[in-house]
Protein backbone atom coordinates (compact mmCIF):
# COMPACT_ATOMS: atom_id res chain seq x y z
CA UNK A 1 0.00 0.00 0.00
CA UNK A 2 2.62 2.49 0.65
CA UNK A 3 4.73 1.60 -2.37
CA UNK A 4 1.10 2.35 -4.10
CA UNK A 5 0.52 5.49 -2.37
CA UNK A 6 4.31 6.52 -3.27
CA UNK A 7 3.91 5.88 -7.12
CA UNK A 8 0.54 7.69 -7.15
CA UNK A 9 2.71 11.22 -5.25
CA UNK A 10 5.10 10.29 -7.73
CA UNK A 11 2.61 10.57 -11.20
CA UNK A 12 0.96 13.60 -9.31
CA UNK A 13 4.26 15.41 -8.87
CA UNK A 14 5.27 14.42 -12.61
CA UNK A 15 2.23 15.80 -14.10
CA UNK A 16 1.75 19.20 -11.67
CA UNK A 17 5.48 19.49 -13.06
CA UNK A 18 4.80 18.47 -16.60
CA UNK A 19 2.12 20.75 -16.53
CA UNK A 20 4.06 24.03 -15.05
CA UNK A 21 6.46 23.65 -17.84
CA UNK A 22 3.91 22.96 -20.76
CA UNK A 23 1.40 25.12 -20.16
CA UNK A 24 3.60 28.34 -20.47
CA UNK A 25 3.03 30.88 -23.27
CA UNK A 26 5.07 30.02 -26.32
CA UNK A 27 4.85 29.32 -29.95
CA UNK A 28 4.09 25.88 -30.18
CA UNK A 29 0.89 26.44 -27.90
CA UNK A 30 -0.10 29.88 -29.90
CA UNK A 31 0.11 27.29 -33.13
CA UNK A 32 -2.01 24.38 -31.55
CA UNK A 33 -4.60 27.48 -30.49
CA UNK A 34 -4.77 28.70 -33.94
CA UNK A 35 -4.84 25.01 -35.72
CA UNK A 36 -7.58 24.36 -33.13
CA UNK A 37 -9.30 27.82 -33.95
CA UNK A 38 -8.97 26.55 -37.94
CA UNK A 39 -10.19 23.46 -37.23
CA UNK A 40 -7.00 21.79 -39.44
CA UNK A 41 -5.17 19.15 -38.79
CA UNK A 42 -5.92 19.31 -35.67
CA UNK A 43 -5.64 15.84 -34.86
CA UNK A 44 -2.07 15.37 -36.52
CA UNK A 45 -0.43 18.66 -34.43
CA UNK A 46 -1.79 17.10 -31.30
CA UNK A 47 -0.25 13.65 -32.09
CA UNK A 48 3.00 15.13 -32.80
CA UNK A 49 3.40 17.48 -29.88
CA UNK A 50 2.17 14.99 -27.40
CA UNK A 51 4.23 12.24 -28.53
CA UNK A 52 7.60 14.41 -29.09
CA UNK A 53 7.59 15.36 -25.44
CA UNK A 54 6.67 11.80 -23.99
CA UNK A 55 10.03 10.71 -26.41
CA UNK A 56 11.79 13.56 -24.91
CA UNK A 57 10.80 12.95 -21.06
CA UNK A 58 12.15 9.00 -21.70
CA UNK A 59 15.32 9.98 -23.09
CA UNK A 60 15.79 12.63 -20.06
CA UNK A 61 14.78 10.31 -17.73
CA UNK A 62 16.76 7.29 -18.86
CA UNK A 63 19.58 9.16 -19.89
CA UNK A 64 20.28 11.40 -16.80
CA UNK A 65 20.04 7.85 -14.98
CA UNK A 66 22.56 6.75 -17.06
CA UNK A 67 24.95 9.47 -16.21
CA UNK A 68 24.23 9.42 -12.76
CA UNK A 69 25.40 5.81 -12.21
CA UNK A 70 28.46 6.81 -14.17
CA UNK A 71 28.88 9.48 -11.66
CA UNK A 72 26.84 9.43 -8.75
CA UNK A 73 27.68 13.11 -7.76
CA UNK A 74 26.34 13.80 -11.49
CA UNK A 75 22.85 13.76 -9.32
CA UNK A 76 23.42 16.41 -7.14
CA UNK A 77 24.97 18.61 -9.29
CA UNK A 78 21.28 18.59 -11.33
CA UNK A 79 19.10 18.75 -7.98
CA UNK A 80 20.49 22.12 -7.08
CA UNK A 81 21.14 24.11 -10.82
CA UNK A 82 17.60 22.13 -11.59
CA UNK A 83 16.63 24.04 -8.50
CA UNK A 84 18.14 27.14 -9.90
CA UNK A 85 16.43 26.65 -13.06
CA UNK A 86 12.83 25.83 -11.42
CA UNK A 87 13.38 29.26 -9.04
CA UNK A 88 14.42 31.42 -12.08
CA UNK A 89 11.57 29.94 -13.91
CA UNK A 90 9.03 30.25 -11.28
CA UNK A 91 9.72 34.17 -10.54
CA UNK A 92 9.85 34.62 -14.52
CA UNK A 93 6.21 33.29 -14.62
CA UNK A 94 5.34 35.61 -11.56
CA UNK A 95 6.86 38.43 -13.48
CA UNK A 96 4.93 37.88 -16.55
CA UNK A 97 1.67 37.83 -14.56
CA UNK A 98 2.19 41.56 -14.14
CA UNK A 99 2.46 42.50 -17.81
CA UNK A 100 0.17 39.22 -19.53
CA UNK A 101 -0.99 40.02 -22.91
CA UNK A 102 -3.17 36.07 -23.36
CA UNK A 103 -2.34 34.13 -26.01
CA UNK A 104 -3.95 34.55 -29.26
CA UNK A 105 -4.24 32.44 -32.75
CA UNK A 106 -0.97 34.21 -34.90
CA UNK A 107 -1.75 33.73 -39.50
CA UNK A 108 -0.03 30.94 -40.75
CA UNK A 109 0.79 28.07 -42.33
CA UNK A 110 -0.01 26.27 -45.49
CA UNK A 111 -2.25 23.16 -44.61
CA UNK A 112 0.46 21.11 -46.16
CA UNK A 113 3.32 22.33 -43.62
CA UNK A 114 1.63 21.98 -40.62
CA UNK A 115 3.18 18.79 -39.17
CA UNK A 116 6.63 20.20 -40.28
CA UNK A 117 5.82 23.46 -38.14
CA UNK A 118 4.58 21.03 -35.29
CA UNK A 119 7.64 19.40 -35.61
CA UNK A 120 9.85 22.39 -36.01
CA UNK A 121 8.70 24.17 -33.35
CA UNK A 122 8.77 20.88 -30.71
CA UNK A 123 12.11 19.48 -31.99
CA UNK A 124 13.95 23.23 -32.66
CA UNK A 125 12.95 24.91 -29.61
CA UNK A 126 16.18 24.91 -27.70
CA UNK A 127 13.98 25.34 -24.32
CA UNK A 128 12.16 21.86 -24.99
CA UNK A 129 15.05 20.14 -24.23
CA UNK A 130 16.07 21.94 -20.81
CA UNK A 131 12.29 21.47 -19.78
CA UNK A 132 11.63 18.20 -20.92
CA UNK A 133 14.84 16.51 -20.84
CA UNK A 134 17.31 18.38 -18.52
CA UNK A 135 14.50 19.48 -16.12
CA UNK A 136 11.76 16.77 -16.02
CA UNK A 137 14.40 14.37 -16.31
CA UNK A 138 16.54 15.32 -13.51
CA UNK A 139 13.81 15.83 -11.11
CA UNK A 140 12.02 12.42 -12.28
CA UNK A 141 15.96 10.63 -10.92
CA UNK A 142 14.84 12.22 -7.30
CA UNK A 143 11.95 9.09 -6.87
CA UNK A 144 14.22 6.22 -7.57
CA UNK A 145 14.81 4.00 -9.91
CA UNK A 146 11.00 2.67 -10.55
CA UNK A 147 9.37 6.07 -9.38
CA UNK A 148 10.71 8.11 -12.11
CA UNK A 149 9.09 6.31 -14.44
CA UNK A 150 5.73 6.76 -12.82
CA UNK A 151 6.61 10.54 -12.63
CA UNK A 152 7.65 10.84 -16.08
CA UNK A 153 4.10 8.96 -17.58
CA UNK A 154 2.47 11.79 -14.88
CA UNK A 155 4.27 14.21 -16.81
CA UNK A 156 2.86 12.87 -20.08
CA UNK A 157 -0.41 12.39 -19.33
CA UNK A 158 -0.04 16.27 -18.98
CA UNK A 159 1.35 16.89 -22.05
CA UNK A 160 -1.47 14.58 -23.95
CA UNK A 161 -4.10 16.63 -21.69
CA UNK A 162 -3.02 19.89 -22.11
CA UNK A 163 -2.79 19.67 -25.87
CA UNK A 164 -5.64 17.81 -26.23
CA UNK A 165 -7.53 20.55 -24.76
CA UNK A 166 -6.24 23.10 -26.31
CA UNK A 167 -6.33 21.98 -29.26
CA UNK A 168 -10.00 20.16 -29.48
CA UNK A 169 -11.28 22.81 -26.90
CA UNK A 170 -10.35 25.83 -28.96
CA UNK A 171 -13.56 27.19 -29.68
CA UNK A 172 -14.65 26.92 -26.66
CA UNK A 173 -11.80 28.26 -24.78
CA UNK A 174 -10.55 30.85 -27.67
CA UNK A 175 -12.25 33.58 -25.33
CA UNK A 176 -11.03 33.06 -22.55
CA UNK A 177 -7.50 31.74 -23.35
CA UNK A 178 -7.22 35.55 -25.11
CA UNK A 179 -7.89 37.53 -21.74
CA UNK A 180 -4.42 38.96 -19.99
CA UNK A 181 -6.59 38.12 -16.35
CA UNK A 182 -6.93 34.31 -17.30
CA UNK A 183 -3.01 34.38 -17.88
CA UNK A 184 -2.30 36.23 -15.23
CA UNK A 185 -3.86 33.67 -12.87
CA UNK A 186 -1.93 30.50 -15.48
CA UNK A 187 1.41 32.58 -14.33
CA UNK A 188 0.86 32.58 -10.67
CA UNK A 189 0.23 29.25 -10.56
CA UNK A 190 3.14 28.32 -12.74
CA UNK A 191 5.13 30.29 -10.90
CA UNK A 192 4.19 29.15 -7.28
CA UNK A 193 4.39 25.68 -8.33
CA UNK A 194 7.90 25.75 -9.88
CA UNK A 195 8.86 27.13 -6.40
CA UNK A 196 7.11 24.93 -4.17
CA UNK A 197 8.86 21.87 -6.53
CA UNK A 198 11.97 23.82 -6.46
CA UNK A 199 12.20 23.30 -2.43
CA UNK A 200 11.12 19.86 -2.49
CA UNK A 201 13.94 19.42 -4.72
CA UNK A 202 16.39 21.00 -2.67
CA UNK A 203 15.61 19.65 0.99
CA UNK A 204 13.72 16.40 0.39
Amino acid sequence: MRAVLTYAASVITGFLTGASLIIAIGAQNAFVLRQGLRREHVGIVIAICAISDAVLIAVGVAGIGFVSRLHPAALDVLRYGGAAYLVWFGLRSLRNARHSQGLRAGGGAAAGSVALTAVALTWLNPHVYLDTVLMLGSIANQHGNVGRWWFAAGAMVASLVWFSGLGLGARALAPKLSHPRTWQIIDVVVGVTMLVIAGLLVFS
